[in-house]
């Protein structure tokens, strides 16, 4: 409950979702159904994926005669998803869809990577059936997106290869016709795709009847070699077993074969894989080369899948919120139970006198408190971008520009601010657990190891950051940093007028211009190399500076929240801001400096220093 407590208080208090249901899209919902929508979600977290954690952590994927096997729970979680209609929640009525606002949608979501991660992996099915539904042909919508978003098939994204992983520009594998007529096919144009793919989540089981892979790869230019760079990279739809334009199976497999199975420290309940394209172990037509269909245009493939990485970074961002949430869950049950020392002070002076429970000791307070403001704050900026979603779909049209561009400088943060910082709560939490927290018998330990991914999904910091400081503050003249300035000082101004948040408005405004200063500095000499080379305490000062104001108007909220039973937690979260004012935000001074003065002290090691 304690979960759906905040959600609660998230959507229908702090982002008001159920003003959605005005809009003609939403019009048949309400709270009814979204709180129906959570309820169910709910029960079926706590039925079907909690009791399974550490079931899936231990059991881990196998092969059996080229098949992945994994356990009956997962199977069975996997079937109660699907049968509740989440995989295409927020989509139209035409696919099967409740059109449900993708902020409840989210929301709903939550449960599942709270309960188990490892499990609640169908974000990559949804974002590739999205991605089709807009870059794809009709014959892919109907065939590929229909199928996946009903749950009859699964859906991955094919990117990193062994020698290539951030850096697509290297990617190796090939796409070439299907021989004449190839253009004619009536799911897109043909192609037989070679290569090597690698850390494919998700990329083989025996969940669903079909497995639909989006596969980067590369056209040969006129004299048959690769095109350098990101420009030469397309995108193609290559079904594990080959369909028919009806959607039917055809009983032949494609010629994708499973090469390995990769035992990652956390997520270990999906299967990681490398794939190899076109090896000739399951030729088609009698020879060798995985049958993939163009999506969109040639050579405009990273632009289309970009559509489907977006929504992938924010969907980890939510899985690094729960990893830290359910370690906090834990680790404050474990802190109201667990007898151990006694107070500071004359009292604590009496070795008679019983030991008092460790949540009264002030630095597990400290503790508690920290994950506390990291986990609910991510989570509440998790759900304010999923809100600039539901803006830029059915928003008018200014404001679903400026939802876009709010969207585009707050995706790295997004996904790279909780990936850091609620996997330090995790940290916290196994320290409060004391010397149980290193061992099986207690939970942290694995939720420690499952969100110590995050930081590498979707892209490392260091990429997120380059993006972030390079592309994004700067995109359509500085327009998306402007924008989100003037949310910023929007919310401290009205905090302003508040006796208890004042102090915290005049540090957010000063914070803020700190991060201004900051960016100006980091490009005044106009050189990409020293602006760029403090990219990523950049982004930690600019992420600690947005959650400082999401906290601050979350603060102004439950301020406003006057009924008696919600005292509590009104208390804690303003609790919550007045730390992140006091211990997190004078962090960003330290950031800022380097990246200010563009300190070239890291950059300057050569090898032979280290």
């Amino acid at each position: 409950m304690r979960l759906r407590q905040t959600l609660d208080f998230l959507l229908y208090q702090w982002l008001d979702v159920e003003s959605l249901s005005r809009r003609e899209r939403f019009a048949d919902h309400s709270r009814e159904s979204f709180d129906a929508v959570l309820d169910i979600c709910e029960r079926i977290a706590r039925e079907k994926y909690a009791p399974f954690n550490r079931l899936v952590d231990s059991q881990e994927p196998r092969l059996e005669r080229d098949a992945v096997v994994l356990p009956q729970a997962t199977h069975e979680a996997h079937r109660a998803y699907v049968e509740s209609g989440m995989l295409g929640a927020a989509q139209d009525y035409g696919y099967g869809g409740m059109q449900l606002p993708y902020t409840v949608n989210a929301s709903a979501n939550a449960f599942f990577a709270l309960a188990s991660v490892g499990i609640g992996s169908h974000m990559l099915t949804v974002g590739n059936a999205n991605l089709l539904l807009v870059h794809g042909t009709p014959g892919q919508q109907q065939v590929f997106a229909a199928n996946e978003l009903s749950g009859r098939w699964a859906g991955t994204m094919c990117l990193s290869e062994p020698q290539a992983g951030s850096s697509l520009s290297d990617i190796a594998t090939r796409a070439l016709p299907d021989g004449e007529g190839f253009e004619k096919d009536p799911l897109g144009p043909r192609y037989r795709l070679t290569g090597n793919k690698m850390w494919i989540s998700s990329g083989d089981h025996e969940l669903t009847e079909n497995i639909i892979h989006l596969v980067l790869a590369k056209i040969p230019g006129p004299d048959g070699q690769l095109i350098p760079g990101t420009k030469g990279i397309s995108l193609f739809v290559a079904p594990k077993r080959l369909v028919d334009a009806e959607g039917r199976l055809t009983g032949e497999r494609n010629d994708i074969a499973l090469a390995g199975l990769n035992h990652k420290l956390g997520w270990r309940g999906t299967t990681n894989t490398l794939l190899n394209f076109g090896e000739g172990k399951f030729p088609v037509a009698g020879r060798a080369g995985a049958v993939g269909y163009l999506v969109g245009r040639p050579h405009e493939g990273l632009r289309c899948m970009f559509h489907m990485m977006n929504e992938a970074r924010i969907g980890v961002g939510t899985a690094a919120t729960m990893l830290g949430l359910a370690g906090y869950y834990a680790s404050l049950d474990y802190a109201r139970s667990r007898p151990q020392g006694r107070p500071i002070g004359a009292s604590g002076k009496d070795a008679t006198s019983a030991p008092v429970r460790i949540i009264e000791h002030a630095d597990v307070k400290r503790m508690l408190l920290a994950q506390k403001s990291y986990c609910e704050g991510a989570l509440a900026l998790e759900l304010y971008c999923a809100r600039l979603v539901d803006e830029d779909r059915t928003g008018d049209a200014e404001s679903a520009r400026q939802a876009r561009l709010l969207l585009e400088v707050l995706t790295p943060i997004a996904k790279s601010w909780p990936s850091e910082w609620c996997l330090e709560a995790n940290s916290l939490a196994i320290q409060i657990h004391g010397g149980y927290g290193y061992t099986r018998d207690f939970p942290v330990e694995q939720y420690w190891r499952d969100n110590r991914l995050n930081m590498i999904h979707e892209g490392t910091h260091g990429i997120h950051a380059l993006d972030l400081l390079g592309r994004k503050v700067r995109m359509q003249g500085g327009g998306a940093l402007t924008l989100l300035g003037e949310r910023v000082l929007e919310t401290a101004r009205r905090a302003g007028a508040q006796p208890a948040l004042r102090g915290h408005a005049c540090a957010l405004q000063s914070g803020w211009q700190q991060l201004l200063d900051a960016t100006h500095g980091a490009w005044a000499g106009g050189e990409t190399e020293p602006a760029l080379v403090n990219a990523v305490p950049y982004m930690q000062a600019f992420g600690h500076a947005v959650l400082a104001w999401i906290w601050l108007d979350v603060a102004m909220t439950a301020l406003d929240a006057a009924a008696p039973a919600q005292a509590p937690e009104r208390a804690g979260r303003l609790a919550c801001t007045d730390y992140f004012y006091r211990y997190e935000l004078p962090k960003i001074g330290a950031w800022l400096r380097v990246v200010q003065d563009r300190d070239m002290t890291c950059a300057a090691m050569s090898e032979e220093m280290f």
